[in-house]
């Protein structure tokens, strides 16, 4: 597993303070490997997931620090989305 997954995870759990996520999500950074968010929080896996984010590392870490909107970074193409669309939604509030 790649430093970017072990930092995203940790970083991830914080944000999240031990709510969980309603449904199943998968990030997918680019040529570093896949996180799983769901009522048990964040979890380096490459399980499948209603819906699947995909980014590059950097893109990843700037809506993870705040410094980019996920919303924006979809709209702008930085970021894709394949799946449930709600469940995408419900994760951007999840991440602000």
């Amino acid at each position: 597993m790649s430093d970017v997954v072990t930092e995203a995870v940790a970083a991830l759990n914080a944000k999240m303070d031990g709510a969980g996520f309603n449904g199943t999500a998968k990030f997918a950074i680019k040529g570093e490997g896949s996180i799983i968010i769901d009522a048990d929080g964040a979890r380096a896996s490459d399980d499948d997931a209603d819906v699947t984010l995909t980014a590059s590392p950097d893109v990843f870490k700037a809506i993870l620090d705040g410094e980019m909107n996920p919303t924006t970074a979809f709209m702008t193409g930085k970021l894709s989305v394949d799946g449930d669309m709600g469940q995408a939604m419900k994760l951007s509030g999840v991440l602000s």
